[in-house]
């Protein structure tokens, strides 16, 4: 029995290294209408996180959230010294991704939360809110400053909540969130046990109502981080990081991208597809970002944590029942530390997919983005 449960995690570990299911053929970007920028790039300094950190875009005005630390070079974890401090910074574009400022805000923090005293107008033309797991801030002027932070509920259901920002604008008074929280039954990490939720704050914040869960059966299956869009007055699609440890004594982690679906605004949701694998083992996979175009094709974008380490989209013609071929953005990384992307549209219709990255000619963690152009795939 030994000598046959050697030989299926053998047989398992090449199955993932080549790719796993086969969801489509894997395709190199060869249009040559790909650009790569720096958004934020320091000597000894750690970058990371922007999926973490958040992102919001007015036309070709761009803000993206991330952390920033220091660097210490690791082969087999983050590169980010912790025994440094660390911080939470924006990066900002006026002109869609081509050139960068960053910011280093003073009041983007959990430090005082309080209950939500309702007021907010989700509508505002330059409104932006961020959610950090137990919290979220508000800001009525692009991100420039923020208000104080408002405690999250548990719905009386003693959640331990996990969320980053997800959220779309209902109306003026309510905003759907998409959120998540621990989940014993996830095989994982201890850390990494999550399962994705729907809620929607009403009263312009002051009330919270838990809609549904996002994922049922296997609860067994991490799911954490979900990026939404709305593709009909009653339909949403959403695609989320998934991740379970398979029962064994040898550590074989498998990671992929799933998109979920709701007819009913969120009160309900059901499979749709398989979108992307996101690593053949060990790394943890990836969260993705997804964006609805012009035309209403959907395109997410997420970070590849198995040889070659880079950064991967694909696009639903159907709204996520399907997927094209895999677009590899760029291939170049030089550790599996990499990832975590916001992508916004910009005003031409152009994707700039932002992120964290590090390679030979930038070696530590930087913010990097591509900006490139869907309709070529």
């Amino acid at each position: 029995m030994k000598v046959n449960s050697m030989i299926t995690r053998i047989l398992l570990i090449v199955f993932l290294s080549l790719g796993g299911f086969k969801l489509t053929n894997v395709v190199a970007n060869e249009s040559g209408d790909i650009k790569n920028v720096i958004v934020y790039y320091e000597p000894g300094r750690f970058a990371g996180w922007p999926a973490n950190g958040g992102g919001w875009n007015w036309g070709d005005e761009i803000l993206v959230g991330f952390g920033k630390g220091y660097f210490e070079d690791k082969k087999d974890n983050h590169s980010l010294n912790k025994n440094k401090p660390s911080h939470s910074v924006l990066g900002r574009s006026l002109d869609g991704g081509e050139t960068w400022t960053v910011e280093e805000p003073d009041d983007l923090n959990g430090e005082g939360a309080i209950p939500c005293p309702g007021g907010i107008n989700f509508t505002h033309p330059d409104f932006a809110m961020v959610v950090n797991r137990i919290y979220f801030q508000i800001s009525y002027d692009r991100g420039r400053t923020w208000s104080q932070p408002y405690k999250l509920p548990d719905f009386g259901m003693g959640l331990q909540l996990t969320s980053r920002t997800d959220y779309i604008v209902e109306d003026k008074d309510t905003c759907l969130v998409f959120m998540s929280s621990k989940e014993q039954m996830v095989q994982t990490e201890e850390s990494l046990q999550d399962r994705a939720f729907c809620m929607r704050l009403k009263n312009g914040g002051k009330d919270a109502e838990f809609l549904s869960w996002m994922t049922g059966e296997p609860l067994t299956v991490r799911s954490v981080m979900p990026s939404t869009v709305r593709v009909s007055d009653t339909e949403l699609v959403s695609v989320m990081r998934r991740r379970i440890d398979l029962n064994s004594d040898f550590r074989n982690d498998v990671n992929w991208v799933d998109a979920y679906g709701s007819s009913d605004n969120g009160a309900s949701w059901e499979f749709l597809s398989r979108v992307a694998y996101t690593d053949t083992i060990l790394h943890n996979g990836n969260p993705p970002s997804m964006v609805r175009l012009p035309n209403g094709r959907l395109a997410a974008t997420y970070g590849y944590r198995g040889v070659p380490y880079g950064i991967r989209a694909r696009i639903s013609d159907d709204n996520g029942k399907s997927w094209g071929k895999e677009i590899i953005l760029r291939d170049d990384g030089r550790k599996y530390d990499l990832g975590y992307p916001r992508t916004m549209v910009r005003a031409d219709g152009k994707i700039v997919t932002i992120y964290y990255f590090a390679n030979q000619k930038n070696y530590e963690q930087h913010i990097a983005a591509t900006i490139w152009d869907p309709g070529q795939y």
